[in-house]
């Protein structure tokens, strides 16, 4: 039984790390040989002022979106994650991990819905900015905390506290 939570606790551990990287870092849309893009901003180096310049990545509804829903899944995975750690101490023998479960089935389904309307929308999002542009490592890291997200809400579900 040990080794069961201990392999679902690295599981859980293993898609918040996922997602910390697939909201926070810089490569939801690559350009070769240019910076990629990420949900939040876009720098862009002026050689003639040697500067940094940053802006808003889009004004669109569908980015806000998508940041809104990557965000939520961060929360529910760590609200998700402290739920587990209470029940585990707290639970009397024979329960089952419900609320744990359902918070895990809740970030994948926000993952998975962020994912899904920035893949269908993305060169609306980006505009001009999408040509010559694909897909970043931050947007496949997205797609895989998605199932992973999945199968270890089912596991919460069906998983019953021994001692």
């Amino acid at each position: 039984m040990s080794l069961l939570l201990l392999v679902v606790s690295a599981l859980h551990v293993l898609i918040l790390v996922l997602l910390f990287v697939a909201t926070l870092d810089k490569s939801w849309w690559a350009f070769p040989g240019r910076e990629p893009l990420n949900l939040w901003y876009d720098c862009k180096w002026n050689s003639s002022a040697e500067i940094w310049s940053c802006g808003n990545v889009s004004e669109n509804g569908w980015l806000k979106a998508v940041q809104v829903l990557m965000v939520l899944s961060l929360i529910l995975c760590c609200l998700s994650f402290i739920l587990f750690m209470f029940q585990l101490y707290t639970m009397r023998r024979g329960g089952l991990f419900y609320a744990t479960g359902f918070c895990q089935l809740c970030t994948s389904v926000a993952v998975f819905t962020a994912a899904l309307i920035y893949s269908l929308h993305a060169r609306e999002i980006l505009g001009k900015e999408a040509q010559g542009g694909n897909f970043g490592y931050c947007f496949a890291l997205a797609w895989v905390a998605f199932p992973l997200a999945l199968i270890s809400g089912v596991i919460y579900i069906h998983l019953r506290k021994r001692e």
